[in-house]
């Protein structure tokens, strides 16, 4: 343990110096670190069985050491007490995360990232990966919008428009989308500064509205409950539509909502979309959405986190019809962009929106300058955008539309799999890659069979599910997510839990599923039913 590793009484100002002596160093470093990454990746299992509170006791040491440590000996402690304990999210039996293990090029060019450490904030502070951050947007902004080539032509490099803004995750991308949202709906007009400058309360007043909402599906990320926080709205401006039984957003429903929020004098900031839900990977339909956001003169806004790369595929991207017409869209670039953590988007279709949530400072992002810190929530930014640049370049459409479509065949395919198993129950078709089931006890099965479920069954199944996954996890051998589902074929007033299973490691192959759903049944058969 760190805490009981002697100090070497290391010059703090060495471990910048650069000499024949210290690069011999860094290299052997390098080495370390190199044995270290091959020997976390050719882990077998997911996790190592052991509780998260015993783990902690490892940690608790709360004062700074004195002196100094060799890089050498932290990595010691690395290999001792972290690697180890630390989850597989590689495996290919790792089917809970939608972040999947890493293309071995994007873990030697974090490395190149961290030497070179540019800051995305200021031009001259980053200079060419400035314009690799504008040119890998401009290459999504086409991939979605397919707008004219003269447009990138025209706004790709321009200092005065922006086609998107790279954020540290979706959240934020998403955060960013309600901000310019916001701003354009209570924004100057005449005497008015404003919502930026007057605040909301002042800015309804003017405008004459009782409220403003932002408006989406159920199944919404709750990345916008943060977001309407943040904005002032509260969490009771962030209106639910029902989803149906397969996760989407029930377009009836979205237009007694709008109506009725316009029948109480609240503004309609925006309408959100969903291309690919956390929980189920469900996709909205976006063109009826659209739709109805230009109806309500609302800015409509698709998180695409998680679905957004089905537009590489020919065979898939009709899934996403309507994505055009979004005022912005958000991909995370961790998910299947197989980008490391740390990099998301927002896409704007206008390359002006972004015009009223900008900012200066006397110091740097000065007006009519090539910083991208002028229209970002986010200062100092790493120069995570030459992941997405790499990735862009180096995988292609082609790439991308390869591992989309394998990763929705495989979901289709483990899909087949429950069909098949009377220990389990398919709770939903994938509408992408994301596959809902439980495990079913034998004596529950003819119910379940005849339709005779009661209330106190479901209850009783979500228990053991729970349990099972549980069990799972102590386990390690293989993993998936658990969530519960408010909205399926048995009706909205019975909660149902469900194993999640994400398919999108390209490594996960048909012996991978198999193995997972027969870990899961093995373990059922040692757990008693009911508890």
């Amino acid at each position: 343990m760190l805490s009981t590793i002697g100090h070497a009484g290391l010059s703090p100002v060495s471990l910048f110096a650069s000499s024949e002596e210290t690069a011999a160093a860094d290299t052997r470093i390098e080495g370390v670190i190199s044995d270290l990454i091959e020997e976390f990746l050719q882990g077998k299992d997911v996790a190592a069985p052991i509780d998260l509170a015993m783990l902690a006791q490892r940690f608790a040491a709360a004062e700074v050491p004195a002196g100094s440590l060799r890089p050498e000996r932290y990595l010691e402690v690395l290999r001792h007490d972290v690697m180890p304990w630390s989850n597989q999210i590689a495996s290919p039996r790792c089917l809970a995360h939608m972040n999947q293990g890493l293309p071995g090029f994007m873990r030697a060019l974090a490395q190149l990232v961290a030497a070179m450490n540019q800051n995305l904030t200021k031009a001259d502070a980053s200079r060419a990966l400035t314009l690799c951050e504008r040119q890998g947007l401009a290459m999504m902004h086409r991939l979605v919008y397919g707008c004219p080539a003269a447009l990138y032509a025209r706004h790709a490099a321009d200092c005065e428009s922006t086609l998107g803004i790279v954020t540290s995750g979706g959240t934020l991308a998403n955060l960013t989308a309600l901000w310019c949202a916001r701003n354009a709906a209570l924004g100057p007009c005449r005497d008015f500064p404003g919502v930026e400058r007057a605040g909301l309360l002042d800015a309804l007043r003017y405008y004459g509205y009782r409220e403003a909402v932002v408006i989406g599906p159920e199944s919404m990320h709750y990345s916008f409950t943060k977001a309407v926080g943040l904005l002032g709205l509260g969490e009771r401006g962030l209106v639910r539509v029902a989803i149906d039984d397969r996760g989407r957003m029930d377009v009836r429903a979205l237009r007694a909502t709008v109506a009725a929020c316009q029948a109480r004098g609240a503004c309609i900031l925006a309408v959100v979309g969903v291309a690919g839900s956390t929980d189920a990977g469900a996709i909205d339909p976006l063109a009826e959405q659209a739709e109805v956001a230009r109806a309500a003169k609302a800015h409509f806004h698709v998180d695409a986190a998680w679905g957004g790369p089905l537009l590489f595929s020919e065979k898939h991207r009709g899934r996403l019809a309507g994505i055009e017409r979004a005022d912005s869209v958000t991909i995370d670039g961790h998910k299947q962009l197989y980008l490391p953590l740390g990099i998301g988007l927002l896409l704007l279709r206008d390359p002006h929106a972004a015009r009223v949530i900008e900012k200066q400072a006397h110091y740097l992002s000065r007006p009519g300058s090539a910083d991208l810190g002028r229209r970002s929530l986010e200062g100092s930014r790493p120069g995570n955008a030459l992941f997405l640049h790499a990735g862009l370049h180096i995988f292609g459409r082609q790439g991308y539309a390869a591992l989309v479509e394998e990763s929705i065949r495989k979901a289709a395919l483990l899909a087949d799999r429950i069909r098949d198993l009377a220990d389990f129950e398919l709770l939903a078709d994938p509408d992408s890659n994301i596959a809902l089931y439980r495990y079913v006890p034998e004596a529950w099965r003819d119910q379940l069979l005849g339709g005779d479920l009661s209330a106190v069954d479901h209850e009783a199944l979500n228990r053991f599910n729970e349990r099972l996954h549980k069990a799972q996890r102590r386990a390690g051998r293989t993993y998936v997510a658990r969530t519960t589902l408010f909205h399926t074929r048995y009706g909205r007033d019975v909660p149902v839990v469900a194993l999640r299973a994400v398919i999108a490691n390209p490594l996960t192959t048909e012996r991978d599923l198999d193995a997972v759903l027969q870990d899961q049944q093995t373990l059922a058969h040692g757990l008693a039913f009911p508890a």
